[in-house]
């Protein structure tokens, strides 16, 4: 027996359709593209059915390719030590951790933390110069 779909699952079965076939033609879709009406005869745009709390969603797919290559440079460039104290030092996949904490975590001293941070960073900072 075959189950009616919730409102939901239609607009959401209507987005993959409408993603599918932009694929296929290989364009950009808008988000402003009229995706069909609501039951008052409204426009239900792409704007309209994705969430968007505090960010736009923009800047939220920026961040995330911005974080992907940072993760890349930081598997190519630094040692496993290193992209631990970046990851938790400034909260990638995480919150933030102090220097002091890092350093309890870890077992060392926070100077070391702080070296380690140091030459980290360099090293990022040379990767990125190189593959520009």
């Amino acid at each position: 027996m075959k189950r009616k779909q919730s409102r939901w699952e239609g607009v959401a079965n209507e987005i993959l359709m409408t993603v599918r076939a932009g694929k296929k033609l290989k364009q950009e879709i808008s988000l402003n593209e009229c995706l069909g009406h609501d039951t008052d005869g409204n426009e239900v745009t792409f704007m309209d059915i994705l969430p968007s709390d505090d960010e736009e969603i923009a800047d939220r797919v920026g961040t995330d390719l911005d974080i992907r290559k940072l993760c890349a440079y930081m598997d190519k460039c630094l040692t496993p030590r290193e992209q631990e104290i970046i990851i938790k030092r400034y909260g990638l996949g995480e919150r933030a951790y102090t220097q002091q904490e890092i350093a309890r975590k870890m077992k060392i001293s926070r100077s070391y933390v702080s070296r380690i941070e140091k030459k980290a960073l360099g090293a990022l900072a040379k990767c990125f110069d190189e593959c520009k």
